[in-house]
């Protein structure tokens, strides 16, 4: 098992495959919390605790299966770059408690994560494109097994894996799919929707930030999530938030034939107004871009645009983000004008909008 993250890992792109209904769902995440016994949680750690902890999950990945397609590292070692890329991929969130004593393992191939002395001593998830729950369980499922073998994990016969937040306490695990949902968004049922879901107990959230209608996202991009741990078994939590995720879908779908057919000249004009603004364009910002993103590939779904895959769209939505357009300016030369050269603001900007134009380069309408 390597000691340092490598940049074939952060060039890796699990989310440039095709998923199952990935028109709607642009992925999907299933988290395992989990944390050793005979040990405090992190945030009551003493001494060496962190330390300790850190290097028994470190050593248990070295025993598991192909142990060489796993990557650890001391996240104190990550330089700025390669913390921003891995909260934008969703490994860690900027919110995540980073100290000297954490740590992080990714699979080589960045399907799988592990985030060391966090919020949990562990918390193990696993990444796939569009709505493949199951597949993304048994992957990090298996993984969990394996660790056991060298590892005892907290637990009691009354509330099953203990954590550090009540309501990960049972399995452990948090499933959350991202979706895009222009159509439920541009007919205004979004209250609809989250007030249906916050019942079944499920949160809607937004994925890269606020739109600028009310209660909207950014792009329309929303993550689904299961709130608790504890609603029955693993089995049953999943089958539950998929479930309503697949509802999502065929309700976006609907709503997307009913309202094309009453507003097509209006939807089309958003369209083609973004495209020819990001397809012109000099400097990008993130914002422009996730949105350029997402008209694009509503009027794919709508049968108004082709030339472009779902897959190359949601590439996008990780190759246009801030550190990852960092890495690819640490990694290779760019000629920028005068001007330009002097921000780094204004360079991502730059190599952003001629990753976007690029990317549209193949795209007509229909």
């Amino acid at each position: 098992m390597s000691d340092k993250v490598s940049s074939s890992a952060i060039g890796d792109a699990w989310f440039a495959s095709e998923g199952p209904e990935s028109d709607v769902v642009i992925s999907t995440r299933v988290r395992l919390a989990r944390n050793l016994a005979n040990f405090p949680f992190p945030v009551r750690f003493r001494g060496d605790d962190a330390d300790h902890v850190r290097a028994i999950v470190f050593d248990a990945f070295s025993h598991c299966s192909a142990p060489d397609n796993y990557q650890a590292v001391i996240t104190s070692n990550l330089d700025y770059v390669g913390k921003k890329i891995l909260c934008e991929r969703g490994v860690m969130e900027a919110s995540t408690p980073v100290s000297t004593g954490s740590g992080i393992v990714i699979s080589t191939d960045g399907v799988l994560s592990c985030i060391v002395n966090g919020v949990d001593h562990l918390r193990l998830s696993s990444f796939v494109p569009g709505l493949a729950g199951v597949e993304a369980f048994e992957m990090v499922k298996r993984v969990d097994d394996e660790l056991q073998n060298s590892i005892q994990f907290a637990a009691s016969v009354e509330h099953g894996y203990l954590t550090s937040d009540m309501s990960d306490c049972g399995s452990g695990m948090k499933v959350s799919c991202r979706v895009h949902l222009p159509s439920i968004t541009f007919a205004k049922k979004l209250k609809d929707v989250f007030v249906e879901f916050d019942k079944r107990g499920i949160e809607v959230r937004d994925s890269f930030g606020l739109g600028s209608e009310k209660e909207s996202a950014l792009g329309c991009f929303y993550q689904v999530s299961t709130k608790v741990a504890g609603n029955g078994s693993e089995i049953e939590q999943m089958a539950g938030l998929i479930g309503a995720v697949k509802f999502l879908a065929e309700t976006e779908r609907k709503i997307s034939r009913e309202i094309f057919v009453l507003r097509a000249t209006e939807i089309k004009d958003m369209i083609y107004k973004s495209y020819a603004s990001s397809k012109f364009s000099f400097l990008l910002s993130e914002r422009d871009a996730v949105e350029a993103i997402s008209l694009v590939k509503w009027g794919k779904n709508l049968g108004a645009v082709k030339g472009i895959s779902d897959s190359e769209l949601c590439a996008l939505l990780y190759r246009i983000r801030s550190g990852h357009l960092q890495f690819l300016m640490k990694s290779k030369d760019f000629a920028f004008p005068n001007d330009v050269a002097k921000s780094p603001l204004l360079k991502e900007n730059s190599i952003r909008s001629l990753i976007i134009q690029e990317a549209f380069s193949q795209i007509s309408f229909n």
